[in-house]
């Protein structure tokens, strides 16, 4: 790349040998707190209007989230404007904390409190960005100077939080965030919390978040862990805080970040449902969330409408769910490849046959029905599917279970019509060929008439007897035959037409419908010569089931 490379300097990393976050594990779910009003919004092509934001402000409530930044109302009318219809029509559910979001300047402070009145629950977030960088070029100060921004702007929250609550019942609670974290001396960010801390008057008992945002993520996931931990373990106030973090994406590695950040010591997250933000997005609570669910642990939020839910993003944001996003994408729970359909085939059948409590799939880390996504094809069909695929489709889409010597042959079959289509094909059109090659089989001999009844053989032994009309090239023929069983009358039966020289070799059968008007389908297996042959009947008998799966197997063998 034309040695661009040479104009970054690598990320400096915190000497912390420490650190004990590795062996930690995830075993219960943060405080969550959405942030798709705010941050979400404001990465939008076209910004939500009202409407769209009350939908999508109730399309949270209904999630589970219990704090939801609302926007940043000293900043903009539309963000005022929300705000306010939340309060006056009063939408925000008793167990939900709205947060709003302020620069640590006087006049925003004054106006953000203006537009709370009258509200119940509030966490008022205030910030200044405090890394290297920003200090030396944007702000023209030293880490003093902001120190002073943000210890001001706690003072004058604390005086306005003491008036307002003279006078009503609002329930007012502090969020810090030095922004730029990531990007500031760890021993820096810890003095400006633990000023901060003692400016609000924090306790163990009234604990004030604090954010530490990777603003931008410019270093491995395990340094940003690294950070929050040492944050946790410096500050002299860590018992007055609750350790609250908000990763961003831009180097794709945001869920890493997060989870890490949790096993540092962290207690809540703030992201979006499906990664929406700024460049290339928030860390993803979705994402998150249902990692933990497929760990075993209670996320404390529900994606079981996962459809619904992605219905409303997309109508609300404009912007399109990937089809191979984690859990909600079209396709993740879908299998092209033929080793990976056959594997979840296996997978499905020795979990209903074991009776196992646990999901235990391959290639499917959850069930996706846990998503409300039962309804959907896991197994889809193209030129790369195997047979196991085409036999799970069968199965689940249409009630029959090809026996497994039978997979290989209806496999190729699907597959050269996926090459001659040059396409994905559909369920239906998997049946399709099932049923042209096995089910709509009537030539060159096909079963007019039929009848099976039993006699006394003598000495406690039953014969049974096989009558029937069969048509050969247009001509009709009357046959017969007994056996000791119905399909032994039926070979000695055939043998009047010269249908010789077929062996049986396995029978399997099954109920496809239930009721008084129940079928069933047998699937035949005949050897001729080398070869071996498939045919299925489907009947309300199963003695006629399988000797129609007998004449389909012959008929499959003699067509030219």
């Amino acid at each position: 790349m034309n040695l661009g490379y040479r104009k970054y300097r690598p990320f400096e990393p915190l000497s912390f040998p420490e650190r004990t976050w590795p062996d930690k594990a995830i075993t219960k779910a943060p405080a969550w707190c959405s942030v798709d009003l705010r941050d979400g919004n404001q990465a939008l092509i076209n910004p939500m209007n009202l409407e769209q934001k009350l939908e999508f402000f109730q399309l949270l409530c209904d999630i589970g989230f219990k704090e939801i930044e609302v926007g940043f109302p000293s900043a903009s009318e539309t963000e005022y404007e929300i705000l306010r219809a939340l309060i006056d029509q009063d939408l925000i559910p008793e167990d939900v904390t709205i947060q709003v979001l302020v620069q640590a300047r006087e006049h925003l402070i004054r106006k953000t409190f203006e537009a709370i009145d009258g509200a119940k629950n509030v966490i008022v977030h205030f910030y200044n960005s405090t890394s290297t960088l920003q200090r030396r070029v944007v702000f023209n100060t030293d880490m003093q100077g902001v120190i002073d921004i943000a210890v001001n702007g706690a003072r004058l929250i604390r005086k306005l939080t003491e008036e307002i609550t003279a006078n009503s019942d609002i329930n007012i609670r502090y969020e810090y965030s030095p922004e730029s974290f990531s990007g500031t001396e760890m021993d820096n960010a810890v003095l400006i919390c633990d000023r901060v801390l003692e400016e609000l008057g924090a306790t163990p008992e009234n604990r004030v978040i604090i954010n530490l945002p990777n603003t931008v993520e410019m270093c491995t996931p395990n340094t940003y862990a690294d950070q929050i931990e040492y944050c946790c373990r410096n500050m002299k106030h860590r018992d007055s805080a609750i350790i609250s973090l908000h990763p961003h994406n831009d180097r794709g590695t945001a869920t890493a970040a997060t989870e890490l950040g949790i096993m540092a010591g962290a207690e809540r997250v703030e992201g979006t449902i499906f990664g929406n933000g700024e460049r290339t997005g928030n860390s993803d609570i979705m994402n998150l969330a249902m990692n933990m669910y497929s760990q075993g642990v209670d996320p404390k939020l529900d994606f079981s409408h996962m459809n619904h839910i992605k219905e409303v993003y997309e109508r609300c944001t404009e912007l399109k769910v990937h089809p191979r996003h984690p859990y909600a994408g079209k396709l993740v729970f879908t299998a092209f490849s033929g080793s990976h359909q056959d594997a979840i085939n296996k997978g499905v059948n020795a979990m209903q046959k074991e009776n196992n409590p646990y999901w235990e799939v391959p290639y499917l880390p959850i069930d996706p029905a846990d998503l409300g996504r039962q309804y959907e094809p896991i197994v889809r069909i193209n030129s790369q599917s195997g047979k196991g695929g085409a036999a799970f489709v069968m199965h689940q889409s249409f009630g029959y279970v090809l026996p497994k010597a039978m997979h290989p042959e209806f496999g190729r079959l699907v597959k050269k019509d996926c090459d001659e289509k040059g396409r994905e094909i559909s369920a239906q059109e998997v049946f399709d060929i099932f049923n042209k090659e096995y089910l709509d089989v009537h030539e060159p001999y096909d079963l007019i008439s039929y009848k099976i009844f039993e006699e006394n053989g003598g000495d406690g032994k039953v014969i049974v007897d096989f009558e029937g009309t069969i048509r050969h090239d247009h001509v009709t023929k009357d046959i017969s035959g007994k056996g000791n069983g119905p399909i032994d009358a039926f070979f000695n039966a055939i043998k009047a037409v010269g249908l010789e020289h077929y062996e049986f070799v396995s029978y399997s059968e099954h109920a496809i419908s239930s009721g008084a008007d129940s079928k069933a389908v047998s699937y035949i297996e005949l050897k001729h010569g080398d070869e071996r042959l498939f045919g299925v009947g489907v009947d309300s008998n199963i003695s006629i089931a399988s000797i129609k799966g007998i004449i389909c197997a012959i008929n499959r063998n003699l067509r030219v």
